[in-house]
């Protein structure tokens, strides 16, 4: 199961972005939880957490992001969003998404391949 991100690119610091990744509809069949979320890893460092959102709407941030950037997920809940605003050069990195699904009291992850987001200064 693949994830398709889409909307990284090149911006000046200062800028907007917006990220979307489409999940397929069946990985939330039967699912009792499930939460989307965006992560991000920069050349020799690990992934981090940018931001989740839960199937009831309960939004997460890292601190290095909030007030600027806003996760949310369209009516379908299966296509998740990621307004970035006010784009810092701290912010270039690969982003990623991210569903974890429960169904059986059995935890499945997915993951999308990434997406270069690069802010230049």
């Amino acid at each position: 199961v693949q994830l398709v991100e889409s909307g990284g690119g090149l911006v000046q610091a200062g800028g907007s972005l917006r990220l979307s990744c489409r999940a397929p509809g069946h990985i939330f069949d039967a699912a009792s939880f499930n939460k989307m979320g965006w992560y991000r890893q920069a050349p020799g460092q690990e992934r981090e957490l940018v931001a989740t959102i839960t199937s009831g709407g309960d939004p997460t941030y890292a601190d290095s992001v909030k007030g600027r950037f806003t996760i949310y997920r369209d009516n379908t809940e299966t296509t998740l969003n990621l307004q970035m605003n006010s784009l810092k050069s701290e912010d270039t990195s690969v982003y990623y998404c991210g569903v974890r699904v429960v169904r059986a009291m059995r935890q499945h992850d997915y993951w999308g391949r990434g997406t270069q987001v690069t802010v230049s200064s």
